[in-house]
C-alpha cells in the first residue's frame, strides 16, 4: 500500500492506494488526519515586534500568543502551556535567562528558542547550558525561524 500526504488547509490529507487495481475502486480513501496545532509563546518587551511576529505564526497556523515583560511571560506560559517559547534575553523587568531558568523549572517539557538583538555569544552559551533549545539574533529570519519551531516541536514529542 502507497501513502503520500498533501496539505489541504490547516489539515493533511493522507492518501492511501491499494498496489492491487481491481481493488483500487474500494481501497482508495482519503483520511482527514488532525494534527495538534503548535502553541507558540512569544516573550519580548518590544510590543510591535512580538504582537508583528505572533500575527505572522497565525498566519502559518501556529497558535501564538505574546507577553511583554518577563513576568507576563511566566504567567502566560503557566496558563497557555505552549510548546514552544521564543524569549527576549534582554527586558527590563528580568532578564531571559532568569525566565528561561523559571520556565523550564514550571515545565521542562517547553522548548525555548532565544532571541536577542543585543546579546552575545556567552550569553547564548548561558541559555544553553539553562536548557534553551536555540539562540536567535534579530534581525529574525522568518523560513529559519519556521524551521527552528519545527525542530523544537519535533524535539517535545518525542520527549513526551
Amino acid at each position: 500500500m502507497r501513502e503520500w500526504v498533501a496539505n489541504a488547509g490547516s489539515l493533511p490529507l493522507i492518501f492511501c492506494s491499494s498496489p492491487s487495481f481491481q481493488q483500487r475502486a474500494y481501497s482508495e480513501r482519503v483520511i482527514l488526519v488532525r494534527t495538534k496545532k503548535k502553541k507558540v509563546l512569544i516573550v519580548d518587551n518590544e510590543i510591535e515586534f512580538a504582537s508583528t511576529l505572533a500575527e505572522r505564526l497565525r498566519l502559518r497556523k501556529i497558535e501564538a500568543e505574546s507577553a511583554f515583560s518577563g513576568e507576563e511571560g511566566l504567567a502566560a506560559a503557566a496558563e497557555f502551556h505552549p510548546d514552544v517559547m521564543l524569549l527576549d534575553l534582554r527586558m527590563p523587568d528580568m532578564g531571559g535567562l532568569d525566565v528561561l531558568s523559571r520556565v523550564k523549572a514550571l515545565d521542562p517539557a517547553i522548548e525555548v528558542i532565544l532571541l536577542t538583538g543585543h546579546g552575545s555569544f556567552e550569553d547564548g552559551i548561558s541559555g544553553m547550558e539553562l536548557g534553551a533549545f536555540d539562540y536567535l539574533v534579530k534581525p529574525i529570519d522568518l523560513v529559519l525561524l519556521m524551521e527552528k519551531i519545527a525542530e523544537a516541536c519535533r524535539k517535545r514529542s518525542q520527549r513526551k
